[in-house]
């Protein structure tokens, strides 16, 4: 709420604001090729603030997007699970042919992850696992 006016404001305002400033700090086309100077900048900044270290490159960038993407798949599957699904993260997909699928754009979409979720058939049998003792895998200090 803009507390002087006693309005609240659009939420779909507010995503657009971020998102603009988001096109700012990382813009596509010929700006990228100013990675150097904007990571020249942020460690001078970085040195009397501490601030948070943002990518500065495309690559820094999908790292750090699919490492967020990977945590908000692994929330879910935990969610699903614990509401009686059952859940497996999928390899091996031919993304750029599901991106086509779903009408991604391949310069801007990437697609990091399948998940399978569903119920066990009633005739499911669990197969025995076998694992090493966690003593012999992990060295306790």
């Amino acid at each position: 709420m803009d507390a002087e006016r006693g309005v609240q404001r659009n939420p779909n305002l507010q995503i657009r604001e971020k998102s603009k400033a988001g096109e700012m700090v990382f813009p596509a086309g010929v700006v990228w090729d100013f990675r150097g100077l904007k990571w020249a900048i942020l460690r001078v900044v970085h040195s009397w603030k501490i601030i948070g270290t943002v990518p500065v490159a495309r690559h820094g960038l999908f790292k750090w997007a699919t490492k967020s993407t990977s945590l908000a798949c692994e929330n879910l599957m935990i969610a699903a699970e614990a509401l009686g699904w059952n859940t497996c993260p999928m390899e091996g997909f031919d993304g750029r042919r599901l991106g086509k699928f779903l009408g991604l754009n391949p310069r801007t979409h990437e697609i990091v992850m399948v998940i399978a979720i569903g119920k066990k058939s009633a005739g499911h049998v669990e197969q025995l696992q076998w694992r090493r003792p966690l003593e012999a895998t992990v060295k306790f200090l």
